[in-house]
């Protein structure tokens, strides 16, 4: 039976995408298995998690990247240059798979070096890309930064007088590395970052695909609304609007569009039962205090259904993201029915079809989301998945895809 190994540095990270990959391939025949860094659930046979070690090794790469990026400019976001790593590619659940997935596997857990030991074993090694770092210079997204078409340089996230150029010393490995190995391949689940990995320099000659991620329907599905609030205990009869984020201050996430468009709500809107359920952070008390409308906090939810029941107690689930890939939140969304409204941005107009199954805003404009929560409300707009993103169909692509390199 063919074997395949998916490594990640949480199984929660990335939104799950690997662990949900990794039960759609057990359900096709597959002998798949997860290598972790962090052990978020306990090991079994095919989910394992790195020795202490790895753990101790990614924390104090975890202090190196903190001093390296000391002066980096934070409105560009995360930045990684990976300095430390592990040696996983002795490990009997590496050796024996037939076939390497890797996923996020920055945060000190595999540095270039441990990757090109990986290659070397002589087995396709599949990056499954859910951010821009493995076609650029180390930073995550790029924003309106398009080095990464040439090579990375004078990079608008360090300060110009840096004593090393970090971002071209991650891009020239890179490149070695990638042209050193014909058995790397690279997975996108957005069309928007497969034509960035079409441009970059470092992949446009690689073999590049478009898969997107799984979302589970037998769990993210519609359900009562007045239920789901009840097993919430959100005691609201009113309309509920939902917003999660990991980190409140991410500059990916858009937060001061959402608060602004929050306020625009309440001085224009004529529904005035408006409440925010607000999922995976909890919000400081001076940003409760300017919220215009009563707030409801559930904190960082690790059970899907917990997060199902939550999508489903929603009217409708707002994602002002600045700079996103294929946000899973949202495919979690439109499968329990409730709309969503984003910016147009990355991946985000690959799962929304404008006014259909939510509402595509302009482009950091607080007052077009705004008009798009509303336009959802008064027209009843219903969320719902679009073909594209079946189970069945994205499963194939990934067999395809695997049949073709063995």
């Amino acid at each position: 039976m063919l074997k395949v190994v998916h490594i990640q540095y949480s199984i929660y990270s990335a939104g799950r995408a690997a662990l949900r990959l990794h039960n759609a391939m057990l359900e096709n025949n597959i002998s798949s298995s997860i290598l972790s860094l962090h052990p978020d659930i306990n090991d079994t046979d095919i989910i394992r998690h790195a020795r202490m070690k790895s753990v101790i090794i990614s924390w104090i790469e975890g202090k190196i990247l903190s001093f390296i990026t000391r002066k980096t400019n934070r409105q560009f976001g995360q930045y990684t240059y990976s300095v430390l790593g592990s040696n996983v590619s002795k490990l009997d659940q590496v050796r024996k798979a037939d076939i390497i997935y890797l996923h996020w596997v920055q945060g000190g857990f595999l540095n270039l070096s441990n990757i090109k030991k990986l290659a070397r074993l002589g087995k396709p090694v599949i990056f499954f890309m859910h951010d821009m770092w493995s076609i650029t210079g180390g930073c995550h997204h790029s924003f309106d930064c398009n080095k990464y078409k040439t090579k990375c340089f004078d990079c608008p996230i360090f300060p110009h007088d840096s004593m090393v150029d970090w971002p071209k010393k991650e891009f020239v490995k890179k490149l070695k590395l990638y042209s050193k190995f014909n058995n790397l391949y690279f997975i996108s689940p957005s069309r928007w970052l497969y034509n960035c990995a079409k441009e970059s320099f470092l992949t446009k000659d690689k073999p590049l695909y478009h898969i997107p991620n799984i979302v589970n329907t037998g769990i993210f599905r519609p359900l009562d609304k007045m239920i789901a609030r009840q097993r919430l205990n959100i005691d609201s009869k009113g309309i509920i609007i939902a917003f999660g984020a990991a980190m409140l201050d991410s500059p990916y996430k858009g937060w001061s569009y959402m608060s602004k468009a929050l306020e625009l709500l309440k001085k224009s809107s004529r529904k005035k039962d408006i409440s925010l359920l607000i999922f995976g952070i909890s919000m400081p008390g001076q940003v409760l205090d300017n919220i215009p409308f009563p707030v409801s906090q559930t904190g960082f939810l690790r059970d899907s259904y917990s997060i199902a029941l939550l999508y489903n107690a929603a009217d409708i689930f707002v994602t002002p993201s600045l700079a996103d890939n294929l946000p899973t939140t949202i495919l979690e969304s439109m499968c329990c029915g409730t709309p969503v409204v984003g910016f147009e941005v990355g991946g985000i107009p690959e799962m929304i079809k404008h006014k259909e199954n939510g509402y595509l805003a302009k482009y950091r404009d607080a007052e077009d989301l705004a008009a798009g929560i509303d336009y959802c409300l008064d027209n009843n707009i219903k969320g719902k998945l679009l073909p594209s993103f079946e189970k069945s169909f994205i499963i194939k692509q990934h067999l395809d895809l695997i049949s073709s390199i063995i």
